[in-house]
């Protein structure tokens, strides 16, 4: 299996290239390592699973044999039987996409022992057909899981000590849970002005609010995230729960794609830049101190240079705690691929990106800087990378924040002082900051709604 970032589990990377090249050159590796496996012990079976597996199906099976085992996103309840198939020396392949299956009933073993943090699938698919994007097309249209099952597991994370869950989904905002429709139906919340949709929106059904809320009552001490929305599907009972509730975290992730109205139009993102703006300055007053995040796409097919100034001004005026560039690479299947044509050059996307992303970091670390003197709740994950002397968390911001690991008093007064530990919440005092990271001195371990009360 390949490991992968906090982020990179969190946001789909079919839209880039690279991320199949990194597994191709895993499946090398792991091809040298079968090879090396003595013959007494028993063989190693590879297999690739998810959205490059049903996309490039045939070239994985015939590539090299690099592969014994290939698996769409809705094969899963077909893995043992793939497997047994693997093991009598030939390769198996089940890339078949569903129209209604969501592994409700599956739930995922936590087996990292001490995991302070859980990701939560609420969805699959997506019906917003982007034209760039391929996700419809590997994952299927859009189902959602029944609220039931999301709460079983989110109640089985936090008995298992984990202190922080997001809930994941390509487009979470427009869950719809059909389950108990007989019992509680509710409209759809209409599109919001300058926002539009290529499909028509479902009616009835219990909305992502209603699972926001829900979700925020098994735990007051889990913090709890979601990602992603689509900027079109914010109605304020979302804002005003985050921004009554302690437990979810002041922080959206906004993408946006392109600061051109007229790349957007061609995207298919079904709303302006003016539209998106005017969401954010909603957003900004309905959750005082929100921290946001964005993706963006540079060189999308027929971007001028004034498309691109017009990004590089919506990274300034918007000004992100966080952000994640990418150049536009061509994927088959995608709208973009049959209507459009991919037509600016390499070496045009790389300027344009390295501008976006320095330009990004100048006003991120602005953003953060306005941290500096604050105290900042942080949840903390374990030892900093770069030094056994300090610990690394997140705040409520989703922002990285390193300080010493010393001997610390607690608030609340339930445990003797002393250092703290991965699943801690700690009161970090920032002192500075940079693009991405937060340094600080600790002043307390307490608790979440300890913390909040103080607030």
């Amino acid at each position: 299996m390949l490991k992968s970032s906090r982020w990179n589990r969190q946001v789909c990377c079919l839209p880039r290239e690279k991320a199949e090249q990194a597994i191709w050159n895993r499946l090398q590796h792991l091809k040298a390592l079968k090879a090396r496996r003595p013959q007494a012990r028993a063989p190693l079976r590879i297999g690739i699973l998810g959205c490059m597996a049903e996309r490039l199906k045939e070239e994985i099976l015939h590539r090299e044999k690099l592969v014994d085992v290939v698996a769409g996103p809705d094969a899963y309840r077909d893995l043992p039987r793939l497997l047994a198939v693997a093991e009598s020396g030939q390769q198996a392949a089940n890339v078949l996409l569903s129209l209604d299956e969501t592994y409700a009933d599956i739930l995922p073993v936590q087996t990292s022992a001490g995991g302070t943090t859980a990701f939560v699938s609420i969805m699959r698919g997506c019906d917003n057909m982007c034209s760039y994007c391929i996700v419809p097309f590997t994952r299927g249209r859009e189902r959602s899981r029944p609220i039931a099952s999301i709460l079983q597991e989110v109640k089985m994370l936090s008995d298992q000590g984990v202190k922080e869950v997001t809930l994941l989904g390509q487009n979470v905002n427009s869950f719809r849970d059909l389950s108990e429709v007989q019992f509680q139906s509710v409209a759809a919340p209409g599109l919001s002005r300058g926002f539009s949709t290529v499909y028509k929106a479902k009616p009835g059904g219990l909305r992502f609010s209603h699972l926001l809320d829900q979700v925020s009552r098994i735990d007051p001490e889990m913090r709890i995230r979601f990602t992603s929305p689509h900027p079109k599907d914010f109605p304020d009972e979302v804002l005003q729960l985050i921004q009554e509730r302690h437990n979810i975290c002041k922080q959206l992730h906004l993408p946006a794609q392109s600061g051109s109205t007229r790349v957007l139009e061609a995207m298919r993102r079904g709303y302006t830049r003016e539209a998106y703006l005017e969401l954010v300055r909603h957003v900004r007053d309905s959750i005082p101190g929100v921290s946001l995040s964005s993706d963006f796409i540079t060189g999308f097919c027929g971007e001028t240079e004034e498309d691109h100034q017009q990004t590089v001004s919506l990274l300034r005026e918007v000004r992100y705690n966080i952000g994640f560039l990418f150049a536009y690479s061509m994927r088959q299947k995608t709208r973009a691929h049959h209507r459009l044509q991919d037509d600016v050059p390499a070496e045009v996307k790389k300027r344009r990106l390295e501008q976006l992303i320095a330009t990004f970091r100048e006003e991120a670390a602005r953003a953060n800087a306005a941290l500096v003197g604050q105290a900042q709740l942080v949840l903390v994950e374990g030892p900093s990378k770069r030094s056994a002397s300090e610990l690394c968390g997140r705040n409520d911001g989703n922002i990285k924040v390193i300080f010493p690991d010393a001997e610390l008093e607690d608030a609340a007064e339930c445990r003797a002082p002393g250092r703290a530990q991965p699943g801690d919440y700690v009161m970090v005092k920032v002192t500075s900051a940079s693009s991405q990271t937060l340094r600080g001195v600790p002043l307390c371990r307490t608790t979440l709604s300890r913390a909040a009360a103080a607030h």
